[in-house]
């Protein structure tokens, strides 16, 4: 054997995890295997074991209906299987075969059915009696322990193995042996561990999948499946459920240098999850009979669902014992003045037991408070930069026992932060929760040396070889905390979500005191600068006239300066009603008086009172419209939107040019639209145009950018949408759809 150096151990272990274990293109020698496809169940592939079986050759059976092997009577047998709902209600099957009684499996995969037949061993044994004593036993247990011990006992009696042992996978990926039933031939692993690369996770995962797997002879020859691809695909048959695949040699010398010559494993889940295993062990080749095998897989099922109700009912008790500390935590959150977290630094004591931590640091932007035993505030600060990144690049908490194995320079104050359990919140600002775990130096017993591997002499590719030795092996254990259990974990999720809730509370009064403090600020603004700014209009106008009267010589620049005033004031007496508009609008306070309008009425008027400024300018304004159009709204609002459009449209098309207002319906729409010949908008600004405070156009000085901005806003009010369509040079089409009004009811 050839020690491998750690780079060939990663290799080795990635050939490990990407063997194929699924296809191996064979089965062990102790049955026959079908596929079968169509309606008459036509022999797709076969083991070539069936000439030792069965007396018939492969080429004789291939491509022929399953009656040619097995008659009618079988073949009737299997079909009426296949009707039912669930396969494993017909497994497994009893069929006789010239003569002679066969166990018979079906599964369904990849749109191929397998028919698994083994010999049926005679005689048959009633073991009712043992089930009912076991599941009668196992009922009785009141603890884990007296589970385990139940059960490796039971299956032990039932099969015959030698040795029986429950393996329980744990977080860091290795196993260990927690309950065994030993006969004497074999040596016994309780408390020991076996390495991760022991089952790899693609072995694994056949394990979650299939509840039980059989080897009565690790020294068997494998039986080749014929022909070696599926004649329907040219894919290898995937025998992921089979009963009689093929195993890895690797498992089988495996197995040889542990001194074991037949096996059987049994899954064990918890919420579908593998959770560990029934291992079963004998020196010698053991074929254990179809229904023990299934009164086997029945108590492990049955186990796995003591198990899932017994860690259910000890995380609930968990939960409950940390409650009271969550809610406490919670409320000193929300009741926190300035930061949330600043409520949890208030409550150190709590904090701290909440998950049984032996530190924790609390950040709030610059501010860093330690509490416990934890590492320097430099050394947090540090660590803080690598948990903020892979707490928000995952959005969830960041949590390990082992955090120098993820975070190399932590090695330096493993002493006190060798487990860490994190949170950081979503937003702009630094903030953090890091609970530590104290180192807790401890030892491991290992079947075996886990830091030794191997490879064959003259293996050029590395392969990794079984150890040959599983003799007991001490390892001192250092840089890791106590596992950090899943209660634990709950809590540190619920004392985040009570902080990001608190936040968002926090927000949100923030946004209506925010929203109070706007309105007063614009109650101020309509009241005490509107009434001065009607005043100065009205003593303008009447200053106006009084110069119009006197034919002194500074007569024409009072007159002018007077003007600019009044135009002034009417600019600021716009810019204070728009403004005015916008705070309704956001704060969706905006009333409408809706009632029905005849739209050729409404264009009309709104022509005859803006045909004074399209005059100055020279500018033809034309006003088209279908009869009987009508919508429900709100007039004074509608004219706001036609003059602002209007207006612009004039503010911008050139003397001498052209308005189009038009009007016409589509659907349940009735659609206005203002066409004018003048500058147009560039397509960089098109999308933004109704956006607040945009006033970017070329000739628009003075406009305040609401204009737009409160015209779709009135529009959608209504119900109907505003856009706008332009081309430089050529001009703008802005157009707005409102409900049509029909029959006394608005269509929307």
């Amino acid at each position: 054997m050839i020690r491998l150096s750690e780079a060939q151990l990663e290799t080795a272990l990635a050939q490990c995890a990407s063997e194929p274990i699924r296809i191996p293109g064979s089965i062990q020698p102790h049955g026959v295997l079908l596929t079968l496809i169509g309606p008459a169940l036509t022999i797709n592939q076969i083991s070539s074991n069936c000439v030792s079986m069965f007396g018939q050759s492969v080429a004789a059976l291939l491509q022929q209906p399953l009656t040619t092997l097995t008659g009618a009577a079988v073949a009737e047998q299997v079909h009426h299987a296949l009707s039912l709902k669930d396969l494993e209600d017909a497994n497994p099957l009893v069929l006789e075969i010239d003569a002679r009684r066969w166990h018979g499996s079906l599964s369904r995969h990849d749109a191929v059915i397998i028919l698994e037949l083994e010999p049926l061993l005679e005689p048959v044994q009633d073991n009712t009696a043992i089930l009912l004593r076991t599941l009668r036993r196992m009922q009785a247990a009141t603890t884990l322990q007296d589970l385990y011990a139940v059960s490796v006992e039971e299956i032990r009696h039932l099969t015959g193995f030698d040795r029986v042992m429950i393996y329980r996978f744990e977080p860091q990926g290795h196993g260990q042996v927690i309950g065994e039933a030993l006969g004497g031939q074999l040596p016994g692993y309780l408390g020991q561990c076996f390495p991760a690369s022991d089952i790899p996770l693609q072995a694994r995962e056949l394990y979650r999948l299939n509840w039980i797997r059989v080897i009565p002879d690790a020294r068997y020859v494998p039986v080749p499946i014929l022909p070696v691809l599926r004649p329907d695909t040219g894919q290898a048959l995937d025998l992921g459920f089979s009963m009689l695949r093929s195993v890895s040699p690797v498992h089988c010398q495996y197995l040889e240098n542990m001194g074991v010559r037949a096996s059987m494993s049994l899954s064990l889940l918890e919420n579908d999850q593998l959770w560990g295993l029934i291992t079963c062990a004998h020196p010698e080749s053991l074929l254990v009979s179809h229904p023990v095998r299934t009164m086997c897989a029945a108590i492990a099922q049955l186990l796995s669902v003591q198990i899932t109700a017994l860690h259910t009912r000890d995380r609930q008790a968990e939960r409950e014992e940390k409650s009271q500390l969550i809610s406490e935590l919670a409320l000193a959150m929300r009741v926190a003045e300035k930061d949330v977290l600043v409520g949890l630094v208030d409550h150190s004591k709590q904090l701290l037991a909440v998950t049984g931590a032996t530190g924790v640091a609390v950040l709030i932007e610059d501010r860093l408070q330690l509490i416990g035993e934890c590492p320097t505030q430099e050394q947090v600060r540090a660590l803080y930069l690598w948990v903020r990144e892979q707490c928000l690049e995952s959005g969830e908490l960041l949590l390990t026992d082992h955090l120098q194995g993820l975070h190399g320079v932590s090695a330096l104050y493993s002493d006190v932060a060798s487990g860490l359990l994190a949170f950081v919140l979503p937003k702009p600002v630094d903030n953090a929760v890091m609970w530590f775990g104290a180192q807790l130096r401890s030892s491991m017993r290992w079947s075996g040396n886990p830091d030794e591997h191997f490879s064959a002499p003259g293996d050029a590719s590395n392969r990794l070889q079984p150890r040959k030795s599983f003799a007991a092996w001490e390892q001192q254990v250092e840089g890791r905390s106590r596992t950090w259990s899943a209660a634990d974990a709950y809590a540190a999720k619920e004392l985040r979500r009570s902080a990001i809730e608190g936040d968002l509370d926090r927000q949100v009064r923030r946004e209506h005191e925010a929203v109070r403090v706007r309105d007063e600020l614009v109650a101020v603004v309509s009241h005490d600068l509107r009434n001065p700014m009607t005043i100065i209009i009205m003593q303008c106008g009447m200053m106006q006239r009084l110069v119009s009267r006197d034919e002194g010589k500074n007569s024409p620049r009072l007159s002018a300066a007077l003007g600019t005033m009044e135009e002034a004031s009417a600019r600021m007496n716009t810019l204070i009603a728009d403004l005015l508009d916008k705070s309704k609008l956001d704060a969706g306070h905006y009333p409408l008086d809706c009632k029905p309008l005849d739209i050729v009425e409404l264009l009309e008027q709104t022509c005859a009172l803006l045909v004074t400024l399209t005059s100055h300018k020279d500018i033809a304004l034309s006003c088209t419209s279908a009869a009987g159009l009508c919508i429900d709204a709100d007039p004074q609002r509608l004219f706001q939107v036609l003059s602002n459009l209007l207006g612009n449209a004039i503010k911008f098309t050139p003397p001498g040019g052209c308005i189009d207002l038009n009007a016409w319906q589509v659907d349940d729409k009735v659609l206005i639209s203002v066409r004018d010949n003048g500058s147009g908008i560039h397509a960089a600004q098109l999308p933004h145009i109704f956006e607040r405070y945009w006033s970017v156009r070329e000739g628009n000085p003075n406009g305040s950018g609401l204009g737009l901005y409160i015209c779709r806003s009135i529009v959608q009010a209504h119900g109907g949408e505003l856009w706008a369509d332009s081309e430089p040079g050529v001009g703008s089409v802005f157009t707005f759809s409102i409900p049509a009004f029909v029959g006394g009811a608005v269509k929307t």
